[in-house]
């Protein structure tokens, strides 16, 4: 046997705090070496934060990386633990996005990623060069390039994040070159459905080179990005560590190097392909062999299967919760994680503050923010906690003739049932000021419409909001939906105001199932009574959003095939009455003409409003997944004649009117 121990440090950085970033990575390092860790991976750029952006630009920024990757050499030089990290490196003209690696207080060496994305919401190529195969360079008196290093425990390679991703990626010419690990040190944000991806793509890979993969990620919120941390371990195609997700610290588990390489022996097509790369050659990487001896080996344990198992048979544990709950779970946790990292590394607010309708966005939003304030005060429970919340969150009520009462009795009941304050403050009266105002700039050359007496409510909200926050200094949350958003469903200057939009990038659909889920879970009061209320923004009598607009099943199916799969009105009207076999074909017709021309209109909107937290595969943050300009047409549609004028319709919290 030839047993390792390998760690897998998920860390909360922060872009910009290189010295508090690298405080936490010596933590990590000193408890992993505490337990006989052989090998310690912590995640992409980690030092830096991540993403840079065009921070990196700055030399200073650059350097004071290094100079942090040399404390942290020094401050771990007693410990045996083999220790990967990652940071950015310049070498003359070039910046590389690199894994380093250190050991006994030397800087080794380090490895620069080679694929770099820039597609949804990457941008690494715009400021980062690219590592090539077999690079070798000088950064500073260390070696940067592709080389792979031998301890007394075996050989490995590194590489970062996006490498793993594609299977031409660097390792398989590390693997045929020796490498028995690979040490993947990611940077990967959370989307919807990437977890149970990650893990089958790093099985693929690791089966496919017989080789023992080892996947570190980040974990935090950054700016609108929010990573899940967590971590994997994967032996030739067989899963050994699946580290927790959401939450800062560090998993290892014990691996049998001898297995990799009696995989290797009998797998007999790998060992064709390994001659195949010897037949045409094609070069090997470079290995080079590390003196100094690592952790202390002789305690570690064969990996045994968990208890209750056995290696012929899985355990018969109680089934968890089901893919779409988990989903649903992830999407919380994100949303909160990031709101709690916007709030906690900003340091500027004192506070959260939402204005809540009793309506399902905002209801969300409110549960979102009580999670987030959890995650700030980990250490605090049961009544603690609730008078933590008490002093953090505060909610505002502000009806008009508009509002009825059961949305400010659900808004009451759930602000009691999470311990946040609760104000209700009436806008009727600066409601009719604004309207006698308008009235009178008009000056009789024309007359207030209807949809700006509903903008003006909104309106007052969003002005009355930020006035509360900048004399409380709170963090003022903006609750808008994703499906709403898209078409401009929303008022500039009322509701699409805030300083951080918590559920900008869910669709409505899910934001009821998710709504339906944490009522579930928690049993408040305060969700079932919202859930029990008429969708709708309360600006005028019996107001519903899905009258205005269409059914949010169908809304949300026109912003998929539209955004994400980039299907045309026409082939939108083709695919909906498949989906929607019970609905007219010239009504889903309607629908999508009418999706496509709101949806390219509202875009001046959108990239209004303050940055999001991202979750899914796609999102309206124009800085991030969907980049499309601002002023544009729809003539270039396939075979259309110019579409007739469609009427917005008659509310805006949502649709201002059009020049």
């Amino acid at each position: 046997m030839r047993l390792v121990k390998i760690g897998i440090a998920s860390v909360n950085s922060t872009v910009g705090a290189v010295r508090a970033n690298t405080d936490r990575c010596i933590a990590l390092a000193r408890a992993m070496a505490a337990e006989d860790v052989t090998l310690a991976v912590f995640p992409e750029q980690v030092i830096g934060g991540y993403p840079t952006e065009d921070l990196i630009q700055w030399h200073g920024f650059v350097d004071s990386q290094r100079r942090e990757l040399e404390r942290f050499a020094a401050e771990t030089a007693g410990l045996p633990t083999v220790l990967a990290l990652g940071l950015t490196v310049g070498v003359g003209g070039d910046l590389f996005n690199c894994a380093a690696l250190v050991h006994r207080g030397r800087i080794v060496g380090f490895t620069p990623k080679e694929k770099l994305p820039t597609y949804n919401i990457f941008y690494e190529a715009r400021t980062f060069s690219r590592g090539t195969p077999y690079l070798e360079l000088d950064a500073g008196g260390v070696f940067c390039g592709d080389r792979l290093y031998t301890f007394d425990f075996g050989t490995i390679g590194l590489e970062i994040c996006e490498d793993i991703w594609s299977p031409d990626g660097p390792m398989r010419r590390r693997c045929y070159s020796g490498a028995e690990i690979i040490c993947n040190l990611s940077a990967s944000p959370f989307r919807a459905g990437v977890p149970s991806t990650r893990r089958e793509m790093i099985a693929t890979r690791a089966a496919d080179n017989q080789a023992t993969v080892v996947y570190a990620n980040l974990v935090g919120g950054n700016d609108g990005l929010v990573f899940d941390g967590g971590g994997l371990v994967n032996q030739n195609g067989r899963p050994m560590l699946d580290a927790p997700r959401w939450r800062q610290g560090y998993a290892a588990t014990v691996v049998d190097l001898d297995r990799t390489t009696r995989g290797r022996r009998e797998a007999s097509t790998w060992r064709s392909d390994l001659e195949e790369f010897r037949r045409t050659g094609q070069r090997a990487v470079p290995v080079v062999r590390e003196a100094g001896s690592t952790a202390d080996r002789a305690s570690l344990k064969y990996p045994a299967p968990p208890r209750g198992t056995t290696f012929f048979l899985p355990s018969a544990a109680p089934p968890s919760a089901s893919p779409r709950d988990e989903l649903l779970d992830d999407f919380f946790e994100g949303a909160a994680l990031g709101v709690a990292d916007y709030y906690r590394k900003i340091g500027a607010f004192r506070g959260i503050g939402i204005a809540l309708s009793g309506g399902r966005d905002s209801a969300l939003s409110l549960m979102v923010a009580w999670r987030a304030l959890g995650v700030l005060a980990p250490d605090l429970e049961g009544d603690d906690l609730r008078a933590e919340i008490g002093r953090k969150l505060t909610t505002f009520y502000m009806p008009t003739r508009y509002s009825s009462d059961a949305t400010q009795g659900a808004a009451a009941q759930l602000a009691h049932d999470l311990g946040a304050r609760f104000s209700v403050e009436p806008i009727e009266e600066a409601f009719d000021r604004e309207v006698d105002a308008t009235t009178s700039m008009l000056g009789g050359e024309a007359t207030i419409t209807e949809l700006t007496r509903q903008n003006v409510q909104a309106r007052i909200r969003g002005t009355r909001m930020w006035n509360w926050s900048n004399s409380s200094g709170a963090l003022f949350l903006q609750t808008g939906n994703m499906s709403e958003k898209a078409l401009g469903y929303t008022t500039v200057g009322g509701d699409l105001e805030g300083a951080f939009s918590v559920i900008a990038n869910l669709p409505k659909t899910v934001v009821n199932a998710l709504l339906e889920r944490l009522s579930r879970r928690f049993g408040f009061k305060g969700l079932a009574q919202t859930l029990g209320t008429m969708p709708g923004p309360e600006l005028a009598e019996n107001q519903s959003g899905e009258a205005e607009l269409m059914p949010y099943e169908i809304l949300d199916a026109c912003l998929y095939l539209y955004g994400a799969e980039k299907l045309t009105r026409d082939e939108i009207s083709l695919a909906l009455p498949s989906l929607f076999p019970d609905h007219d074909p010239e009504q889903l017709r309607g629908y999508a003409e009418k999706f496509v021309l709101l949806f390219s209109r509202a875009i001046f909107k959108w990239v209004q409003a303050p940055l999001a937290v991202h979750l899914g595969t796609l999102d309206l943050d124009r800085e991030r997944a969907l980049q499309l300009p601002v002023v544009q047409r729809t003539e270039w549609e396939a075979h259309l004649p110019t579409p007739p004028a469609i009427t917005p319709p008659p509310r805006s919290a949502g649709i201002d009117p059009k020049p």
